[in-house]
């Protein structure tokens, strides 16, 4: 695999995957196509799937090969359609095989053109610049169908939550209820689903269910307001006119004068009639028993008590959560689905965790993405939410790395199978990051048996998206020692209708080592991760306990930053300029002592605490003059305020304070300089560079 660009900055061209096995033709396309993208070579289809999986989001198009040694071109683009990188990445079909039969396989499996060899540099350009201006636009277009699809749902979802607002109101009953109950609802369909085939409910159709929640109680708004808010107990007549609403709702939602047979409005009938009915056949209007109530109507009814059990109203206190389920579960609110109180018991615990720590916007906001997914899905469009899910599948695995320090991590692919090792990982194990087949590698038998990794395997493959954390204790060789291991995996799965197995993040922990661990955590947790320097919070610490304990002992605060940080980034790029801001840490390192603090503050600013007897101004000169020295032909400059701690009792504040001003003085007068802060006259010159 290569990657490699042309003349022009990176960050202006666009990617192209060149697959060939023939590193002549690679060589002639990417000469051909340099000048406009930027080129990343594989040579075989197993190659080109790796760098599919790990740049998808870069690949812009795509030339491919059709024979070719481990996997062929037609494997690669079957592999892309599983995968769904077909929708987004545009491939053209590069191949002496002319017949036809290659070349209708090659549309039907969705390549985009086909371009025999040899190749004519003008055909070549041609065909992948119009492909890619082609493919920019209908991604172009599906953003724009997109977008609009979302506000189209999203204001149809504010007036529902606004009319069932109104009702809740109108009720004097807490403005979270519906929000709850759609919450009940949604987490009880999902666990039905994996303890019973009896009720075959789509993705699809449980968020309807739970959209449809919100209006369950509707036909109140046809309730005196002086029956809703009693706060005492109901008479007999006041409550036969209180179980109007049931049937009230149904008849409002089923009298209104268009989109009557819309699968939201249908449902929402069945749940506003019915989600009174009881299963033992004592509910109300129509004394309905056991599935005769549909399911929409039995959960909605049972999430509607515990909401009102948990809540304070006009009539009642609130009960607790611990309280509410032994009552509904010992039948002192009806009789409800036995199903469904095996799903209560079983999620009660995460039922309070999340209706406490749900809010109304995201709440909203998960409801508005599925929604916006399935009326894409729906209308036929090949629009998927790849961005988002990439991003979201970047973000859990920061967080999972980020928890870690020097323990063995690793990414799993399921099709094809592969395991990822971090770099630190594939060193310490001495084995490649990229491991292909990894059931037979020395990873799957050497470093597991094979047996345990097997094991591994299954229990990776019998999670769920709703419990996707896997933790177990091997026996593994690390490094020719046989160490115990506890290994903790988080599967990662599709976004598909019905989810399926895609991979997962793993690591390895030495069970011997969680205390060395934990130090190294702390470590970090005080450094800069780019110059390993303290960070400020840590250097505030090390300091003001300095101060304390500093006796007769002189101190210094050296505060500065960098005068033309923005000058190397634009002129030499960001890398340049991370490669300066490393520099001045390691000049800071070199030219003090084991006993001085240097830190980072963040961005280009820095400081450096040191002790000094005496005159401070020889060593404050020498460091001056080290750190600006030039950089490969890049002139340093730096501006720098000093504070003497003699100058007043110890205090981080106040000595920062005045080691800034002193800094900022120097910015005003010229830069590339350093001043001395005295605290009788104010800041004045001591010396300048």
């Amino acid at each position: 695999m290569k990657i490699h660009g042309g003349a022009k900055h990176a960050n202006d061209k666009k990617k192209i995957l060149i697959v060939d096995d023939s590193e002549l033709n690679r060589s002639l396309l990417s000469d051909m196509l340099a000048g406009e993208f930027d080129i990343m070579e594989a040579e075989n289809g197993m190659d080109a799937v790796v760098m599919l999986q790990e740049h998808e989001l870069e690949i812009s198009l795509m030339l491919l090969d059709i024979v070719m040694p481990q996997m062929d071109g037609f494997e690669v683009l079957a592999m892309m359609n599983k995968k769904g990188w077909i929708k987004n990445i545009p491939v053209i079909m590069i191949s002496a095989e002319t017949s036809s039969s290659y070349i209708d396989r090659a549309y039907d499996l969705g390549a985009v053109d086909y371009i025999s060899r040899p190749f004519d540099e003008r055909t070549v350009k041609h065909r992948v610049t119009s492909n890619y201006m082609l493919s920019v636009k209908q991604r172009e277009m599906a953003e724009m169908l997109s977008t609009q699809v979302y506000e189209h749902e999203r204001d149809n979802r504010l007036m529902v939550e606004i009319l069932s607002h109104i009702v809740e109101f109108r009720n004097g009953e807490s403005g979270l209820h519906i929000l709850h109950v759609s919450t009940f609802t949604e987490m009880i369909l999902k666990h039905l689903l994996t303890i019973t085939d009896k009720y075959p409910l789509t993705p699809a159709e449980i968020k309807t269910i739970c959209n449809a929640s919100a209006l369950h109680d509707i036909g109140k708004m046809s309730v005196p307001e002086a029956i809703l808010n009693k706060p005492g107990r109901l008479t007999r007549e006041e409550f036969e006119i209180m179980k109007n609403h049931a049937a009230d709702g149904e008849k409002l939602l089923k009298d209104l004068p268009y989109r009557r047979n819309e699968m939201l409005i249908k449902i929402s009938c069945e749940i506003c009639r019915w989600h009174h009915e009881r299963y033992d056949g004592s509910g109300y209007p129509d004394g309905l028993k056991g599935d005769d109530i549909p399911i929409s109507a039995q959960v909605v009814a049972l999430a509607d008590v515990y909401d009102a059990l948990t809540s304070k109203r006009v009539y009642k206190d609130s009960f607790t959560h611990e309280k509410a389920v032994q009552m509904i579960q010992n039948g002192e609110c009806g009789a409800f689905n036995p199903l469904l109180l095996k799903c209560l018991d079983d999620i009660k615990d995460k039922l309070e965790k999340e209706l406490h720590e749900v809010s109304p916007e995201h709440k909203m906001e998960q409801s508005l993405q599925v929604n916006v997914e399935q009326m894409l899905k729906s209308s036929g469009s090949d629009l998927s939410d790849r961005t988002i899910r990439l991003l979201e599948h970047e973000r859990m695995k920061y967080r999972f790395y980020a928890q870690l320090s020097h323990e063995v991590l690793f990414e799993y692919f399921s099709s094809p199978e592969m395991i990822k090792l971090s770099e630190w990982s594939a060193e310490y194990l001495g084995l490649p990051e990229k491991i292909i087949n990894p059931r037979e590698s020395d990873f799957g038998t050497r470093v597991f048996s094979k047996v345990d990794f097997n094991r591994l395997m299954t229990r990776m493959a019998e999670t769920t998206p709703e419990n996707p954390i896997v933790e177990e204790k091997y026996l593994l060789n690390i490094r020719g020692q046989n160490k115990w291991n506890k290994v903790i995996v988080q599967t990662l799965w599709s976004d598909d209708e019905n989810p399926k197995f895609d991979g997962a993040l793993g690591k390895l922990v030495d069970v011997n080592n969680e205390t060395e661990e934990m130090q190294q955590l702390e470590q970090l947790a005080d450094h800069d991760a780019l110059t390993g320097l303290l960070n400020h919070q840590a250097a505030k610490r090390k300091i003001s306990k300095l101060l304390s304990d500093a006796g007769d002992k002189k101190y210094a605060l050296l505060f500065f930053d960098l005068d033309n940080l923005k000058v190397a980034n634009d002129v030499h790029g960001h890398l340049f300029g991370d490669t300066l801001l490393k520099t001045i840490a390691d000049r800071m390192k070199n030219n003090t002592r084991a006993s001085d603090v240097c830190a980072r503050m963040g961005g280009d600013e820095y400081i450096i605490f040191m002790q000094y007897n005496g005159d401070p101004e020889p060593q404050v000169k020498r460091i001056f003059n080290c750190l600006t020295k030039p950089l490969d032909g890049f002139d340093v400059s730096i501006s720098m305020g000093i504070a003497l701690a003699e100058h007043f009792c110890g205090d981080y504040d106040a000595l920062f304070h005045m080691a800034d001003q002193a800094a900022y003085a120097v910015k005003y007068s010229g830069k590339n300089s350093y001043k001395y802060y005295n605290q009788l006259v104010g800041v004045s010159d001591k010396t300048e560079a």
